[in-house]
This record gives structure tokens, sequence and C-alpha cells, in this order.
């Protein structure tokens, strides 16, 4: 198989393709699997200051075009997951991704603060659950003042440690956003988080489906929005992207690198066509980079611009 190694703030990745996180829920048992998989790289699951249960099952369900999902960022906290985090990055060869989720500005900074002595490879803050509201009623990242903050506040504890703001779609202007979140600091912009929230309603029983009532979307009926707003933001930040949101082949990661990601996030597409959904990509991506005669895998970065 062709190299398909790629640099992201300085970082050696085998491949480009990532979980994202959320996908795997129990640290480290399920990021494993995406691992042995061949992922280039692991997103944890977010950890949050204060352990959560998570909401009602069913917490994720099928529709005709994809998912929806409202797990509820269930997780041990951050106290109890530091020992799971450290334990995991011992463990594993690949970049580690360390996410976080607060629905405040200090409650970012202070896992921060606890996370950065462990120095992991990366730091990520997720400001785009769509499903889990912030204190001031909204998903951080659709409050640009909101988000710059929590990026802010977090630079001054990650230091060194590669900061990445993970973005909602459902904003009138993500680039302005990306950009904003880049003058404070971020190293890196990840985009897009699931879309919505959506519903399913069960006609027979006459009432949604999901536990939550509404979930984040995802799937390939996103991958449209995904790839604009990975374009959209290439073109205002000069810090690196990770793109994801409906990659299912090798084909859809080709396109988000052109529309400018340096790093692909694998999900939802792990429900419906399992762990070796990895594999599979990496082939199809190593035999396009050598038909086109493509040196580096760098050179698809933002091709299409």
């Amino acid at each position: 198989m062709t190299d398909l190694s790629i640099k992201f703030c300085s970082v050696t990745f085998p491949n480009p393709l990532i979980l994202p996180s959320g996908i795997a829920q129990e640290i480290p048992q399920d990021h494993l699997r995406a691992v042995e998989a061949g992922a280039g790289g692991i997103t944890l699951k977010s950890l949050t200051p204060l352990p959560r249960e998570g909401y009602p099952f069913p917490r994720t369900i099928k529709y005709e075009h994809g998912f929806l999902n409202a797990v509820g960022l269930r997780n041990p906290g951050i106290d109890r997951g530091l020992s799971l985090v450290k334990d995991f990055i011992s463990k594993v060869k690949i970049p580690t991704i360390v996410s976080l989720w607060s629905d405040t500005i200090e409650g970012f900074a202070q896992m921060v603060q606890k996370i950065a002595p462990l120095n992991p490879p990366f730091i990520e803050l997720n400001l785009s659950c769509p499903h889990v509201h912030t204190k001031t009623g909204a998903v951080m990242s659709m409050q640009s003042d909101k988000a710059t903050d929590a990026v802010k506040a977090a630079k001054r504890y990650s230091k060194k440690i590669p900061l990445i703001a993970k973005l909602t779609p459902n904003v009138e202007d993500i680039a302005k956003v990306a950009k904003r979140c880049e003058e404070e600091g971020a190293d890196a912009i990840c985009v897009i988080n699931t879309v919505g929230p959506g519903m399913v309603i069960d006609i027979k029983t006459k009432k949604p489906v999901l536990g939550n009532k509404r979930g984040g979307v995802s799937g390939p009926a996103i991958k449209p929005v995904a790839i604009r707003c990975v374009y959209d933001v290439y073109e205002a930040v000069k810090i690196p992207i990770i793109g994801m949101g409906g990659i299912t082949t090798w084909q859809d990661a080709v396109e988000m690198m052109m529309a400018g990601a340096t790093l692909v996030g694998v999900g939802s597409a792990v429900f419906f066509r399992g762990y070796k959904v990895y594999g599979e990509i990496k082939q199809g991506l190593s035999d396009y980079i050598e038909k086109e005669g493509i040196k580096n895998l760098k050179e698809l970065v933002g091709m299409a611009h």
C-alpha cells in the first residue's frame, strides 16, 4: 500500500482517517477496536466536568439516510477520566485526541488544566454537541463570543499542546466562527459535528423514537453540508482542518481532503459497515493517489480551491 502518512500540527499520522468522538463509547476497549482496524488517529469520548449517565434508550437510531443519536455525553467525568486517558495514551502508538465538553467557559478551562499534565498529543474542545445545551441555552459554537472565549481560556492551560475547536454547522457563517477561534489561539478546526437536532416519529406509537426525542443527525445525508463547511473554513483560516460528516467511501475522503481537510473523520460508517471501513477506505485512497501520480497525500488538501 502507498504511504498515506500526513502531518497535522507537526504530528505525523500514519494515515488521515480518524475515529471521531462519540462513536466508541467505552474507554479503552471500544476505541482500541478502531486502532486494530487501522485508523490513523483516535478521538476519545468527550469528558465532562462531572460524570454523566446520558439520555434514556434508545440513544441511537437508523433512518433511511443515516443516523440520529442522543447519547447525552455519557462519560465518567474528568477526574475518573484522567486515569483512563493516561492508560489509553500509553497503550497506543497512533495520535490520540482528548475531547472535552462543558456548559461553561470556566469548565473548559478547568478540565484543560487537569488534562494538560498528561501531555496528550491533542486536546479537542467540543463546542458543538447539538442536543446538549449550555447554561446560556444554546450550543456554544452557535455563539461566536462564547466559543472564542472558551478557546482563549483553554489555551492558557493547553500551552504547547495543540488545541482543536470542534464547530457546529448550525450557524450563519461557520468560517467567521473558525477565524475567530484561530485568532484566540486554536491550533486546528474540526468541522462538522452532527446536524440538527432532528427527530423521527414512530407513526404506530405516535411518539418520537429517540429516548431524548431530539438527536444529532449524521450519515451520508449530511456530507454535502460537511464538504461546504470545510471548503468555507479552509478559505478563512491558516490552521489545519479535520473534516467529517457522512464519510463512507474512499471517494468521500478524497472529496473532503480536496475541500481542505488534512484529516478525515470516519464515524457513523462504522455503525453499518463495521471497523473494517478504515482498511477499505485506506486501500481506495492508496489506489487513487497511485493512479493519479500523487506523490504526497498533502497534495490533495485544498486541491478544489
